[in-house]
């Protein structure tokens, strides 16, 4: 016998973690797009605001809701997002030469962020419904066929780093599944064999961004430009930084992009080296939490679905700090919470509501 507690499963810290990285960010946003605001006449905090009320909302639904039945749709979900980027690349229009955007009239929104989410619901599914199987080849390459076929569409936008953000995903739900190592370990490995055939694939601007990554200083007026103005205004900041919207870097408008991919660059200016340890602290506590979820739940699918959620949003927040600070490629990923989108946010926001889903049902033997 068993009973489910949902309140009393209910952990807080889930919701205020990420709620007060949000804030944090609105702080920031309003200070990156400060000028811009004059130049383009957008308003991105209050536009943040709203997406940040609307994932809110959209967490409240998605927990009353319990999330094996949302597992029973996934199949579904992941079957319209292949569709929707299928129709992109077809008849999307090309934005800054990239596909990426769908434009509904009311709202445009990003389909490869969604595909994140699509991901992580589709894999639990397939592997716990295989989870007697989970150790064998078949299962295994039917994971990496159901993560490919979404790379593909996603690379071919291009979108090199929604792209990549899918692979953590993958081998985060392997291991929750207890795929093999050794399999796991090989796929690794071939991939990283592999990666030089892929040099010929990449289009030019990706290439000029590896090549920059080597040496900044190769284009300092191109493709290095935004790279080490970033580290400028991240170095700038010393211990305790400049002070809100007081970043040279920041508010002269030397810094390209710091409302989105480079908005670390802001914290680290105008917070310092203790403002940027606050925000990745928090970003560790939120992990903590998460990872804790898949620990205590009873549920495999649970545990999946927890697994690609931690892979995805460490993933992204791991690799968006160190790009701004000069230690990774630059490569397009968002800092979850903080970059400003609404389809970044929204995804985001879904993966914390499916993990309190899961955590509010667990059961007690």
């Amino acid at each position: 016998m068993y009973k489910i507690r949902y309140r009393k499963n209910f952990d807080p810290l889930l919701i205020i973690l990420p709620l007060a990285i949000c804030v944090i960010g609105l702080f920031f946003l309003y200070s990156a797009s400060r000028g811009m605001q004059e130049l383009k006449g957008m308003d991105f905090m209050s536009r943040q605001a709203a997406w940040i009320l609307v994932g809110l909302l959209l967490l409240v639904l998605t927990i009353n809701v319990d999330f094996r039945r949302i597992l029973d749709w996934s199949y579904l979900y992941y079957f319209v997002i292949v569709l929707v980027l299928a129709a992109l690349l077809a008849f999307g229009g090309s934005k800054m030469g990239a596909r990426r955007w769908l434009n509904l009239g009311w709202i445009v929104f990003q389909p490869s962020e969604f595909s994140k989410l699509a991901l992580i619901l589709a894999l639990a599914f397939y592997l716990g419904n295989n989870r007697f199987s989970a150790r064998g080849l078949k299962t295994y390459i039917g994971a990496f066929l159901i993560t490919g076929i979404l790379f593909m569409l996603i690379v071919g936008e291009p979108d090199l780093g929604s792209a990549i953000a899918l692979l953590p995903v993958l081998f985060a739900i392997l291991l929750a599944a207890e795929a093999p190592f050794k399999f796991i370990f090989g796929s690794i490995l071939l991939g990283a064999a592999a990666s030089p055939m892929f040099w010929n694939f990449l289009k030019d601007y990706q290439k000029r961004r590896l090549l920059v990554f080597l040496n900044p200083d190769m284009d300092p007026l191109g493709a290095g430009y935004t790279i080490i103005q970033s580290k400028i205004a991240i170095g700038s900041g010393g211990l305790f930084g400049r002070g809100w919207m007081s970043g040279t870097q920041n508010q002269l408008n030397f810094l390209p992009e710091r409302h989105t991919d480079f908005i670390f660059s802001v914290v680290g200016e105008e917070w310092g080296f203790m403002g940027s340890i606050l925000v990745i602290g928090l970003f560790c506590l939120l992990i903590a939490r998460i990872l804790a979820v898949g620990e205590r739940t009873n549920d495999f699918y649970g545990r999946l679905v927890v697994a690609g959620v931690a892979g995805l949003i460490s993933f992204q927040a791991i690799v968006n700090i160190a790009m701004t600070a000069g230690f990774m490629p630059v490569v397009g990923l968002p800092l979850p919470f903080i970059s400003y989108g609404g389809s970044s946010l929204i995804t985001t926001w879904l993966c914390i509501a499916l993990v309190i889903n899961i955590d509010m049902r667990r059961t007690i033997f």
